[in-house]
């Protein structure tokens, strides 16, 4: 029997989350630095440096890898012989945990958290509460196994509820490329295979906690079905092209991981819930003894990338831009942004179309006219920062709002993650503006290139309020250009013929 106390599961949940926020783990930085090895797509590489520099400039500053530090999902199988020194549940002090871990003032973490989802969605401000699932189990001891999950990865979670006759295999294969690139690829699969429709979520997102083995189940080879799936998984996902964020490669997993459990006989659920490159998760375990104690990774750890051998970039000065400009550049081609640039995300949009609709102004101080507008919700400031981390989201959430912003607002370019809706290239085309990216799980290396920040409106949206930005060789890829040609189509298109004449092979 063993006595946990509250203070010290509260202190190692606290701590944990503040070392998944800056720390990729050994087994993850190895395979993405293996992928950066034998990458050939020069886009796909340029943007996998960001993402090398970016982990070790966080692990060095300890600052958080990603903007969107996510929903935190904790695992916890507990001992039946486990006595607890609390008055309070579970849920409580896992809460409070998470709570002092994201309103710590020497790594300050964005709150994400919306309560009441289908109504007000008002941010909770603590980021509060976790998804917490328990288990109890024989033994004396609390395993625990926590996540930072993104809200960018997990709204690309898929379920479907397959025929007993049907292939797995193949139902895969035609939905990871409808999943596009908002879950910031490359990164791990994880995929539930049985149980009921709810089971197999869970299975899949349980699976995404464990390391990254599956160079050393190709050296042993499969001795199971569950592994057989993942060995040809593995491949054939690779194979699609889609590559590092979505620009074509061949990388587009690290890893894939299956759990499965007994299911119905009339059944088959199977459900996949991927991780982005900014994996955030660490396994712990108490037995009365403490708080956890947590390995700290050495800087040697990490290789040092030289993005200034990556694709050559073109200066742009945002502030004189014209859209004579911007029709000369090219899908893929890399550009360095310097001036002044407004952000925005789905509540400021909302809010702007509001305003319009009454035949109101725009609030004072915010101009868009032949500016660009960058999809972001940045960390807060901590010490001597201009901003926090400052990664772009997912673009897609604002395509309904994209003919507006380019017809009434005047904005003349945009800048986020992921490919656009057809609906929202055909605009583009329309408009003659183009689509920007900047690299998903490159955020702490983005703040480095903004040089000052000011809060230009709707404060109260808190990291979704409207920012002016002054930037300086922002780096930036040419998703969509002013003709309506995309990267995220010609690219993974490109990849795939390549890959096909190509030996798959281990990253």
């Amino acid at each position: 029997m063993s006595l946990i106390r509250e203070q010290d599961f509260v202190a190692s949940i606290h701590d944990a989350l503040q070392y998944i926020s800056y720390y990729h783990s050994p087994d993850f930085l190895q395979a993405l630095q293996s992928a950066y090895q034998r990458e050939e797509s020069p886009a796909a590489r340029d943007a996998l440096g960001q993402i090398l520099t970016n982990s070790y400039l966080c692990a060095q500053g300890q600052r958080p890898l990603c903007q969107d530090t996510g929903i935190v999902v904790a695992f916890i199988k507990v001992g039946m012989g486990v006595v607890w020194d609390s008055r309070r549940g579970l849920q409580e002090i896992v809460d409070e945990g998470v709570r002092l871990a994201y309103s710590d003032p020497d790594n300050v973490l964005r709150a994400s958290i919306v309560a009441d989802p289908a109504g007000r969605r008002r941010n909770t401000g603590d980021n509060t509460p976790a998804v917490v699932h328990v288990e109890l189990v024989p033994g004396d001891t609390v395993e625990v196994h926590i996540a930072a999950k993104g809200g960018g990865s997990e709204n690309k979670a898929q379920l479907a509820m397959l025929e007993p006759s049907d292939d797995i295999v193949a139902w895969v294969l035609e939905t990871v490329p409808r999943m596009g690139a908002g879950w910031c690829p490359p990164g791990v699969l994880g995929i539930g295979i049985g149980g009921t429709a709810e089971k197999a979520a869970l299975l899949a997102k349980e699976s995404l906690m464990a390391p990254i083995d599956i160079q050393q189940l190709k050296a042993r080879g499969p001795s199971s079905r569950v592994e057989e799936l993942r060995l040809e998984l593995f491949d054939k996902v690779n194979a699609l092209g889609i590559g590092t964020q979505g620009l074509g490669g061949l990388t587009t997993v690290l890893d894939v991981k299956i759990l499965d459990y007994p299911t119905h006989a009339t059944s088959l659920p199977v459900a996949i819930i991927p991780n982005c490159a900014a994996t955030r998760h660490i396994h712990f375990t108490l037995s009365g003894d403490g708080p956890a104690v947590l390995p700290v990774p050495r800087l040697d750890d990490w290789s040092q990338i030289a993005l200034d051998g990556g694709l050559p970039a073109q200066h742009v000065n945002l502030d004189t831009l014209t859209r004579a400009d911007i029709a000369q550049w090219q899908p893929g081609e890399k550009l360095l942004l310097s001036g002044k640039l407004l952000t925005g995300r789905d509540a400021a949009h909302k809010r702007l179309f509001d305003i319009r609709s009454r035949g109101e102004p725009l609030p004072e101080g915010v101009d868009f006219n032949n500016r660009f507008i960058y999809y972001v919700g940045p960390v807060n400031p901590v010490r001597d920062e201009v901003i926090g981390p400052a990664g772009p989201t997912t673009a897609t959430r604002m395509d309904r709002f994209t003919d507006f912003m380019l017809e009434q607002i005047n904005v003349l370019g945009m800048i986020g993650k992921a490919e656009r809706g057809s609906a929202a290239i055909d605009s583009i085309r329309r408009h003659q503006s183009v689509y920007l990216i900047a690299v998903g799980g490159a955020a702490y290396l983005v703040s480095k290139a903004i040089k000052s920040a000011r809060i230009a409106a709707f404060a109260d949206l808190g990291m979704e309020a409207i920012y002016e930005f002054v930037v300086e060789d922002m780096p930036v890829t040419v998703a969509v250009d002013s003709q309506g040609n995309s990267i995220h189509e010609s690219g993974p298109a490109e990849w795939r013929a390549r890959i096909g004449q190509i030996p798959v092979v281990g990253i």
